[in-house]
């Protein structure tokens, strides 16, 4: 069930209609049915990985909540027949014990979510190196289907756990409530990757009918179903036909269609996660924002700041942090800076956890090593980006241009740029055939193609493509104004009937321009493969 699909559309009113009539202690049992419904919609077999990772997750944390309980009350009688030393060691103890239990929940959700993601893609690879080495031995690919959101729900139960395993809060006792958090239906398509303690602040909350709130969130549903529907369904045509055609569609066309698929890709990303977040707040919780107008980043460091944010704080705090601090990282860093001196040796536990957790990221995107190289594409230009820092200082300090308007234009189009080849590694998902395309803009660019009825031959009229200047004018417009406070709020100042007729205006073009007028069929969201 497609947020985009008019059964989801029916099943969004009845449960608005049905959450704020029924008795409000019954609000959050009733999000769990419409969890476990919405959930039911993409396959009766999915719910199998989703019960694994909400049950063995709730036992296994309990464990490590039972042990830290009984350390802490332990201590407590015990401790004046201890010195240091002793509860040194018996902290140790029981932290081992906790860290087995922690270390099960991960082995296995891991290894559930790598099963069904990553076996045909290690299958594929083995394949590769028999044929390499002339064997005619194959290995036989499982016909297993990707869980919808699977990525995302593992994630989120994995950072609970971790947090609890952490102490920066107790376990939830109701398994319901838990699995309330891990199924939760707005953000199961594409996130964002909500912590526990932030989410079930509201989750559990009861929730009155609050007219704004409700109004607010309807109101930015719509927004986002006027980027994905209106824009990226409709710009999706062209990037498809560039992508799908590397004979004809070489040169310029390989640097039009990074244009287009950047356009594609954040409204419908954003599309999908104003949908999440507007359902979210109709319903009265409290979702994180994902996107910061990633596209005004000055390089690609702040763009990961921008961007698909709940995903960066995840890795940033579950992996980054952890492998930089790790003992075995500890005696490589003390090592490098005895053998390579102090400089070098402290950059080293520094860029061996950033290009770790720049892999994970990409084989997280996708189990193919176009999104290896992708997400290691990212994470080498950050890397020489902070290594060039003593030059970027140096050429400042002789070039004046720092905080001028032409410079951050600059320095906008540049990471835009830049992120935008990388991103040619998403759209070909074929390594050598990507970097051969990126080249054919060096070698056979042909900008005269562009302008000689090229354009009217990727499937879009030129009514389309005035549509997307539009759409496109309309998104770029809300980001600037964004940048002094809410677009609604602004919109509510204003007078009724003038607020009235644009937010009509705006249903009318979803409903004409969009997927339900003219014919197109809307794509699944871009995240639903991950």
């Amino acid at each position: 069930m497609l947020f985009t699909s008019y059964e989801f559309l029916l099943f969004l009113l009845i449960l608005l209609l049905v959450y704020y009539l029924i008795p409000k202690k019954g609000q959050w049992i009733l999000l769990l049915a419409a969890s476990y419904l919405f959930y039911l919609f993409s396959g009766p077999d999915n719910l199998i990985y989703i019960l694994f990772t909400t049950i063995s997750t709730y036992f296994l944390v309990a464990q490590i909540q039972k042990n830290r309980d009984a350390e802490e009350s332990w201590l407590r009688e015990h401790k004046a027949e201890m010195d240091r030393a002793q509860r040194k060691a018996y902290k140790e103890k029981n932290k081992q014990i906790r860290w087995r239990w922690l270390l099960l929940c991960i082995i296995l959700n891991i290894g559930m979510l790598a099963l069904v993601k990553y076996t045909n893609f290690a299958i594929s690879n083995v394949n590769g190196i028999l044929d390499f080495f002339g064997s005619g031995a194959r290995l036989s690919f499982l016909d297993i289907a990707l869980p919808m959101g699977i990525s995302f729900y593992v994630f989120k139960t994995l950072g609970y756990a971790i947090d609890v395993y952490r102490g920066k809060y107790r376990q939830e006792d109701n398994i319901f409530k838990l699995a309330l958090f891990v199924s939760f239906f707005p953000q199961l398509i594409q996130g964002p990757i909500s912590r526990f303690d932030y989410l079930s602040r509201t989750l559990f909350e009861e929730h009155r009918f609050d007219k704004k709130q409700v109004a607010f969130g309807l109101q930015r549903v719509l927004w986002g179903y006027f980027k994905k529907l209106v824009i990226a369904d409709r710009i999706l045509i062209a990037v498809n036909t560039i992508i799908g055609n590397t004979d004809t569609y070489r040169g310029v066309w390989v640097f039009a269609g990074m244009l287009f698929y950047a356009v594609e890709l954040y409204a419908d990303f954003t599309g999908g996660i104003d949908i999440t977040i507007g359902i979210s707040q109709a319903l009265g919780v409290i979702v994180e924002e994902n996107f910061i107008r990633p596209y005004f980043s000055k390089d690609i460091k702040e763009y990961w700041n921008r961007w698909h944010i709940t995903m960066g704080k995840w890795f940033t705090d579950y992996i980054f942090y952890p492998i930089s601090v790790c003992q075995p990282m500890l005696k490589l860093s003390k090592k490098a800076r005895r053998t390579f001196g102090e400089k070098f040796g402290r950059r080293v536990t520094v860029y061996i956890s950033c290009l770790v957790v720049w892999f994970a990221t990409g084989i997280w995107h996708g189990a193919s090593w176009n999104f290896i190289v992708w997400g290691l594409g990212n994470g080498i230009v950050i890397l020489i980006s902070q290594e060039l820092e003593p030059f970027y200082r140096w050429f400042h300090g002789k070039v004046p241009v720092k905080g001028t308007t032409g410079w951050k234009i600059f320095q906008i189009l540049r990471t835009n740029l830049l992120m935008c080849a990388l991103r040619t590694f998403d759209c070909y998902r074929d390594v050598p055939l990507t970097f051969r395309m990126l080249g054919t803009m060096f070698t056979d660019l042909n900008i005269n193609e562009l302008f000689s009825g090229g354009m009217l031959q990727l499937g879009l009229t030129a009514v389309d493509f005035e549509i997307l200047i539009f759409g496109v004018l309309v998104m770029f417009s809300v980001s600037m104004i964004q940048r002094s406070g809410s677009v609604r709020e602004k919109i509510t100042a204003k007078p009724y009937v003038w607020k009235a007729a644009l937010w009509f205006g705006m249903f009318v073009m979803v409903l004409l321009w969009g997927t339900y007028g003219i014919g197109y069929d809307a794509s699944q969201f871009i995240y639903n493969q991950f």
